[in-house]
């Protein structure tokens, strides 16, 4: 088996057929395509299924199968097409502060790139839940820059970075992290701890997420919400058939061979069919 990802198969996957060259405007594209067809999702380690991110295993699940992830499959995924087209970047990880009372702690669970493009450094992201991102991001730039979504920003803090976007007129943080960089043997062990702890979000809670032209869905256990850019969101609980369908069509999840999910998807919905 070849060591470098199957192109042609994951352009397909999102749909993309313009130039395969290492320029801004491609890194645009793939990053604004990416998590509208790749839907972040945690069913695995929900179901008590292991999560491997080597990058076969990535491939034939994210690419391959028809399935989504969280942060270390789908920007390790990302990151083997960047290397693929010949990007340089860096890997970091980054400290969730979404919906964290101001100076709590956390710990580096979340992982994401920083892309260098002729000396000019840019932060990419396609697995951060409900609110990834859908363009790379301006890294030494405090100004808010808009994205086909909400506009973000990222402000220093010391040597930190914090990302933050401005969904409805407040500007509300997201993650911080630091250019200390990071390797393959640690992200395999910080997705050892989320897809297994049993304190883990990822073990205990459904999550999904994609981010579709002007909305997005997100998925917590059976609360279905629709967020419109135009402004609005609807939100409704969902009962376990509604669910499913759900997943498989909203979220656009294969679902062939996830043994224990309906029983699982019983559980969230108290039985409600």
């Amino acid at each position: 088996m070849s060591d470098t990802i199957d192109l042609d198969a994951y352009m397909a996957r999102i749909g993309y057929d313009g130039p395969r060259v290492p320029t801004l405007e491609t890194l645009r594209e793939l990053h604004r395509l990416h998590p509208a067809a790749i839907a972040f999702e945690n069913l695995d380690p929900l179901l008590g299924r292991p999560v491997p991110i080597d990058r076969a295993s990535l491939e034939n699940k994210l690419v391959h199968a028809g399935r989504g992830g969280y942060c270390f499959e789908q920007n390790l995924l990302f990151s083997h097409v960047l290397r693929a087209l010949g990007y340089k970047f860096n890997e970091h990880t980054a400290r969730v502060v979404w919906n964290r009372p101001e100076g709590v702690r956390t710990q580096r669970s979340h992982l994401l790139l920083v892309v260098d493009i002729d000396g000019t450094r840019y932060v990419s992201d396609v697995g951060f839940g409900g609110n990834v991102l859908t363009a790379p991001l301006l890294l030494d730039d405090s100004s808010p820059q808009q994205t086909p979504h909400e506009p973000y920003r990222i402000v220093r803090e010391g040597e930190d970075y914090i990302v933050e976007f401005n969904p409805r007129g407040e500007w509300l943080r997201l993650l911080r992290f630091d250019l200390s960089e990071q390797i393959y043997e640690d992200h395999v062990q910080s997705n050892w701890f989320v897809s297994t702890h049993p304190q883990s979000i990822f073990t205990k809670q459904l999550m999904g997420a994609r981010a579709l032209p002007g909305k997005r869905y997100a998925l917590a256990n059976n609360m279905l919400t629709v967020h419109h850019m135009d402004g609005g969101s609807d939100k409704r609980a969902l009962g376990a058939n509604e669910l499913r369908d759900a997943l498989t069509d909203l979220f656009d999840i294969n679902l062939d061979g996830l043994h224990g999910l309906d029983d699982a998807l019983a559980r969230l919905t108290n039985g409600v069919a």
